[in-house]
């Protein structure tokens, strides 16, 4: 990206909206990836954040319906603890779809 930008500035004929077009095009694909890479992230915090919040949920139910504080607060650390492991064995998935994903942007 930044030899490609070097390149545009070294275009001594070029007008000046040549040159900044030029280098635009030079960080598109950079802009790419990293939206890409930022949306699978966000997805995946999205889903955790949703996991976690069911365990939530199920703790205020569970002590609305009159169970102890240590039995409740015990079945929210187990369910959280599956969350993060659920979605621990997502991130192999995740990397290897984002890596097809960078592979196919156009350099």
């Amino acid at each position: 990206m930044f030899r490609c930008s070097a390149g545009c500035c070294e275009d001594s004929q070029a007008s000046m909206q040549q040159v900044h077009q030029c280098i635009e095009r030079c960080h598109a694909p950079l802009a790419q990836a990293q939206a890409l890479v930022t949306n699978e992230l966000e997805k995946f915090q999205d889903r955790l954040a949703r996991c976690t919040m069911h365990c939530n949920d199920k703790a205020k139910d569970s002590i609305d319906a009159g169970n102890k504080e240590l039995q409740v607060k015990r079945q929210l650390e187990s369910c959280v603890t599956k969350c993060v492991d659920d979605h621990m064995n997502l991130i192999p998935t995740m990397t290897k779809k984002m890596k097809e994903s960078l592979s196919s942007i156009q350099k």
